[in-house]
């Protein structure tokens, strides 16, 4: 992964964490999104889905590639998915 990169993502996790401590919303009770949700609520459920998106981009972008590799190569070998064994640890 390039530098500017990893910069990129740990702003954007340090941001999100600095946003995650919404004091600004602890001693408002209106106006009530959709009629129903208070302020504070409202930005946590944006919150999470905030969270929920970054965190797709970060394993979608940043997943180190040789975790993917196959464990075995040759049919019936524990870890190749079309062998049909399952690797269990013992």
């Amino acid at each position: 992964m390039s530098r500017p990169k990893s910069w990129l993502f740990a702003f954007l996790l340090a941001a999100l964490y600095t946003l995650h401590q919404d004091f600004w919303f602890w001693s408002a009770a209106r106006p009530l999104a959709f009629g129903f949700l208070p302020p504070g609520l409202w930005y946590h459920a944006c919150f999470a889905v905030a969270a929920c998106l970054l965190m797709w981009f970060l394993v979608r972008a940043a997943w180190p590639s040789h975790l993917e590799d196959r464990v075995g190569s040759a049919p019936g070998e524990p870890g190749n998915p079309e062998s049909g064994k399952e690797y269990r640890a013992s």
